[in-house]
């Protein structure tokens, strides 16, 4: 037993507004594609060198130690004065630990030990970025988030008395 289908032309009339319309998405997807290839458009921006080509200065910056210790706890120094700044407990400080555990890896692959401090910087557009001398990465720390940035800004922050 075959089966049978009928095509309903009543039924099967295809609008052209819709068809129209992805061709068109379809048209610019490839045009802003071949404006990144043929040099019209960058294809990439990093923070770190638009801020140098803009002559953006840092307006503060504090070199810092992460360590974890044995109760689980994380750990922050100034790396200057061996000052503990901060400290988060167990099931705290969630972005702090991921963030730093980022670079930390970026170190563990090469071979590189913890002794150099990392470099939190607040810049004159009042960007926040935490970087890492040794493997020359960093971290934009602003695109987490207003909270998760102040974090860190809060890190910056020195007693003044």
């Amino acid at each position: 037993m075959s089966a049978h289908y009928e095509y309903d032309h009543e039924h099967g009339e295809v609008h052209k507004a819709p068809v129209i319309a992805m061709a068109v998405v379809a048209l610019v997807t490839v045009a802003l594609a071949a404006s990144v290839s043929l040099g019209f458009v960058d294809k990439l921006s990093v923070p770190s060198e638009a801020r140098a080509a803009q002559g953006t200065a840092a307006v503060s910056e504090r070199a810092l130690r992460f360590f974890d210790e044995e109760t689980g706890a994380v750990r922050i120094e100034d790396a200057a004065t061996g000052e503990a700044i901060a400290r988060f407990e167990p099931g705290t400080g969630g972005f702090v630990r991921s963030t730093v555990r980022s670079l930390a890896h970026s170190r563990r692959i090469r071979g590189i030990g913890a002794e150099a401090p990392f470099a939190l910087t607040l810049w004159e557009n009042n960007s926040l970025s935490l970087r890492d001398d040794t493997t020359g990465k960093s971290v934009e720390l602003g695109s987490f988030g207003a909270t998760n940035r102040a974090v860190f800004a809060a890190l910056l922050k020195r007693d003044q008395s």
